[in-house]
């Protein structure tokens, strides 16, 4: 049963709902036949999930089962703000909660909101099973579980830990799914963004093998003559 705050918030959600963004995620989205769009604006469930951080995990667990996208998102967000004070075995808890329920971050909206700010923290401590982790998110069968692991990867890059993305790119370029190559290069523009000469020396050495949609990605904000050797060749 829903708890007046749970309540509360699905409230406020559909308060802030707007016709025109409900039909503009209608157009960018990949949501699934019984996935229903609110229309709220992703700074809105932003700020509401800050305001209701302290949400019980029973609540968050409605919310990442609700078949309403924008509070799967609050969900996922509310819990991002958790993970963030945590420490330790409370964090590592939190990490377990959201792994044994990726079924619900079915969309690339919800990976790319929750990846980098619920595992990120964990990966950064550094634990003895963040590899092992990765690696099961990576050969998943699940396309969304193989673009958490490369988008969780952001927290490291912004850390100037390049070489985790690095891998998961050589495992990941021949993946079937075009959304994990256009990850793939959206984390090696991130690397490209901090270290230019790092992410043209991983590209030297793979070009021949990486998708071309990762290569495009990577190479967006490289100055137009070093970007069109590399588009050119792939």
């Amino acid at each position: 049963m829903a708890t007046g705050t749970l309540k509360k918030l699905r409230s406020e959600l559909r308060d802030q709902a707007e016709p025109n963004v409900r039909a503009q995620q209608v157009r960018v989205l990949s949501p699934a036949d019984d996935d229903q769009l609110l229309g709220v604006r992703v700074p809105v469930i932003r700020k509401l999930a800050q305001r209701y951080r302290e949400l019980p995990l029973e609540d968050v667990d409605v919310l990442l089962h609700s078949r309403v996208h924008e509070e799967r998102f609050a969900g996922l967000l509310v819990l991002a703000e958790q993970v963030r004070s945590a420490r330790g075995a409370d964090r590592k808890a939190l990490v377990d909660f959201y792994l044994a329920r990726t079924d619900c971050v079915d969309d690339w909206d919800l990976v790319d909101g929750s990846a980098h700010v619920v595992l990120g923290p964990w990966l950064l401590d550094g634990t003895s099973d963040v590899i092992d982790v990765m690696d099961v998110l990576a050969g998943s069968a699940w396309l969304w579980d193989r673009r958490i692991a490369v988008v969780a990867t952001l927290a490291l890059i912004r850390a100037g830990r390049f070489e985790p993305t690095f891998r998961l790119a050589h495992r990941l370029r021949q993946d079937p799914e075009p959304l994990i190559h256009k990850a793939l290069g959206w984390m090696l523009r991130e690397i490209g963004r901090r270290d230019a000469q790092v992410m043209v020396d991983f590209l030297d050495r793979n070009l021949g093998e990486l998708p071309r949609i990762t290569v495009r990605y990577a190479t967006e904000r490289l100055a137009p003559g070093l970007r069109a050797r590399f588009v050119k060749t792939r």
